[in-house]
């Protein structure tokens, strides 16, 4: 992938009234003369509570500062009703349409029929492959996985190890990029991968099942997982639980949630990656308000679109690695709050690493 990667600091307002599942929400036409409106429509509330619980308030800030006319929705991973979304939010008027797609062919199709209707499109965290969108705002995901590799090094040392990977879903790019990323730092090591399947949906239901299984062929010598984000190192958690070795196995993770962070705590998780909501919704936002105002948005970079054979302007964000040395940092840029962090059983956990 061709990339730059030099950071841009997002500095852009932050808010938009978001709307669970199918239901609408509108913002009223802004003052500031922007004669368009902006759709967003997230993927699910299954892959990640990450949609909802901090993309959501970060873009309802973000437009809400701008005072721009808005609309949000979530299309609870299904990519049908994505579509009817998108429909109706270009009946309705919008004219710049951002989205988080739940597979490359149903998002292109989304970006094609928006365009036909002089709708500017931006790809949201996830590259739409073989589409059309007008920009792309994200973080460095190669990098996202460079760190996953480097965090699941430290936890192992030198020493030669037995490695599963639990990928995420094979329709999203990014989960190709995490992996990509992580196999390029970890097979330059002393590790064997003994398994390897991804997770459709990253539902974490099927991946406890999906491990265990990967778990049982290895006969149980495992010693790290590459886990590719918080919810689906839960699910190996829950079955290395079962077989009396949570804590001694290293897994990964990414987003930073609260499960995540409190599963690091405990020492059950050895990393996630941190990208705050904030930030790439401000990015999405600051974006999305120049494509209102007939503006060209400030990029810093392109990513290449290997099947549509062209370069995307894109706005790429740095990642931070988290483990039990920083936890703090998260909940002291705004990531998570330690009322939720610091419950019961963390509560000791949390004052133990300068949290309260």
């Amino acid at each position: 992938m061709k990339r730059t990667r030099n950071l841009v600091l997002a500095a852009a307002a932050s808010t938009a009234l978001i709307l669970s599942g199918c239901g609408s929400d509108s913002g009223d036409e802004g003052s500031d003369g922007a004669e368009g409106k902006i759709g967003v429509i997230l993927p699910d509330t299954k892959s990640s509570v990450r949609w909802e619980s901090a993309d959501r308030p970060a873009l309802q800030a973000a437009f809400e500062e701008a005072d721009v006319e808005y609309e949000i929705q979530n299309a609870e991973g299904d990519a049908d009703a994505m579509a009817t979304i998108a429909d109706s939010m270009i009946a309705d008027g919008v004219t710049v349409l951002a989205i988080v797609n739940l597979d490359s062919d149903s998002g292109a199709a989304i970006q094609e029929k928006a365009g036909q209707q002089g709708v500017r499109t931006i790809d949201y965290d996830r590259l739409t492959l073989d589409g059309s969108a007008d920009y792309y705002v994200s973080f460095d995901n190669t990098r996202v996985g460079e760190l996953q590799g480097e965090g699941l090094a430290e936890c192992l040392g030198d020493d030669e190890a037995d490695l599963i990977y639990l990928n995420g879903a094979p329709t999203d790019n990014n989960a190709t990029l995490f992996s990509a990323g992580a196999h390029s730092v970890l097979d330059e090591g002393p590790y064997t991968a003994v398994g390897e399947q991804a997770v459709p949906d990253w539902d974490n239901e099927q991946a406890v099942t999906i491990f265990e299984q990967l778990y049982t062929q290895a006969d149980g010598e495992v010693d790290g997982v590459y886990a590719a984000n918080d919810g689906l190192a839960g699910s190996v958690i829950s079955i290395l639980e079962k077989n009396g070795r949570a804590g001694e196995v290293p897994v990964t993770g990414q987003d930073a949630t609260v499960e995540g962070l409190q599963n690091i705590l405990a020492g059950d998780q050895c990393m996630t990656v941190y990208k705050s909501a904030t930030l790439e919704a401000g990015e999405l936002a600051k974006t999305a308000i120049a494509l209102v105002n007939g503006e060209d948005a400030e990029t810093n970079g392109t990513t290449e679109d290997v099947d549509g054979d062209r370069e995307v302007p894109s706005v790429l964000l740095e990642p931070e690695l988290i483990n039990a040395d920083n936890v703090k940092s998260v909940v002291d840029d705004g990531g998570v709050s330690a009322d939720d962090l610091c419950q019961g059983e963390y509560a000791s956990l949390c004052e133990d690493a300068g949290i309260s």
